[in-house]
């Protein structure tokens, strides 16, 4: 049976379940990660781990994506049939590989994406299926949002900044008196996962020339920071918990995306992740896995090329061994969510290398 992996941060309904079978999960996928880099290492034939290996994994698993696509331009499967977070996060991992709406390899099912995505677009602002089973809309709503930001930005469309503009209202308007949001559209309670979602796709919208109130980013910012634990990580609640890695990455690389160098708080929560060996921190005990080394990758391309160097080649060697011969990559929400993380992972770049590059 295959491994499987949970890559939605909080899932609701999924929580007490994911507290009993994460240790065991991410235990196991990690000796199975080992495994993969051991068998590969006593086989003499075997081609050494490199970038142009990680390329060809990447494009196998766009492959098998672009054959996953729905009739109406929707991706996922199961309850997340039609997923608008899983729909967004497929169609920018396509995106991250040079593709546009309209243009390249992709460029047909980014368009059905971007139209389909679209079409969930109620009165409202929020973009969103109408089926009951997708619980926490505003993190769908969000992915969406920075995804329509990125094409807006590769090939501008009247309609999509005309839903950008709407679904930006929506996360203003339903900032609590925290600096937070939680899983729907009231400015009720918080938490740190669904915020960081909501402030990425802010700034992904501004950086598409739509305008937002700066005084909601700096609230955003300032409930990320106040998140942080004495020992560098961030906890779910503002109110008080523990650290964990998974949303530890997520804060990080938000707080760097919103102010370039990231600040103290940025630079104290990547030595938290740094006390993560990833030769080690491959198998730990996280339930959100791939969720995890999404943002983790992020958030350590700001740390420098050295940490760079001993940080990537470890996990990429890692999730490559847990790779399908049919280039799919397992996760318990939706194989094309997790496909889809490990694909914008593994194109993550250190930020020098991506400036020089430009």
């Amino acid at each position: 049976m295959s491994p499987k992996r949970s890559s939605l941060g909080e899932l609701p309904g999924q929580r007490r379940l994911a507290v009993v079978l994460a240790a065991a999960i991410g235990l196991w996928i990690g000796a199975q990660a080992m495994a993969g880099r051991v068998a590969r290492a006593a086989d003499a034939d075997a081609p050494a781990t490199t970038a142009a290996t990680a390329d060809q994994a990447v494009q196998r698993g766009l492959a098998y994506l672009a054959g996953r696509q729905h009739d109406d331009g929707s991706y996922g499967e199961g309850p997340y049939r039609g997923n608008v977070a899983v729909t967004a996060f497929v169609s920018r991992a396509m995106m991250a590989a040079g593709g546009k709406p309209g243009a390249g390899q992709y460029g047909d099912k980014l368009t059905r994406s971007v139209d389909y995505l679209l079409r969930l677009a109620q009165p409202s602002g929020l973009i969103a299926s109408k089926e009951p089973r997708e619980n926490g809309p505003m993190y769908g709503h969000a992915f969406a949002l920075g995804f329509l930001a990125q094409c807006q930005k590769a090939s501008p469309r009247a309609d999509v900044r005309e839903t950008m503009v709407k679904a930006v209202e929506v996360i203003v308007k339903s900032q609590n008196r925290d600096g937070g949001w939680r899983y729907q559209p009231r400015p009720l309670d918080a938490d740190l996962s669904v915020t960081v979602t909501q402030l990425s796709g802010l700034l992904a919208a501004r950086d598409a020339g739509i305008d937002v109130p700066e005084a909601t980013i700096t609230q955003a910012v300032a409930y990320v920071k106040k998140s942080q634990n004495q020992d560098g990580g961030f906890r779910y609640l503002i109110q008080g918990g523990t650290s964990g890695f998974a949303r530890s990455a997520a804060a990080v690389a938000v707080l760097f995306r919103a102010a370039g160098q990231g600040g103290p708080e940025a630079r104290k929560g990547l030595d938290y992740l740094l006390t993560f060996p990833p030769s080690a921190g491959i198998g730990q005990p996280e339930l959100f896995y791939f969720y995890g080394h999404y943002y983790a990758a992020q958030s350590l391309s700001h740390a420098g090329q050295e940490a760079w160097d001993r940080w990537y080649p470890a996990v990429r060697d890692g999730l490559l061994a847990l790779q399908h011969k049919d280039g799919s990559w397992p996760d318990a929400a939706s194989v094309d969510l997790g496909t889809a993380m490990v694909c914008l992972t593994l194109q993550t770049k250190p930020v020098a290398a991506a400036e020089s590059a430009q």
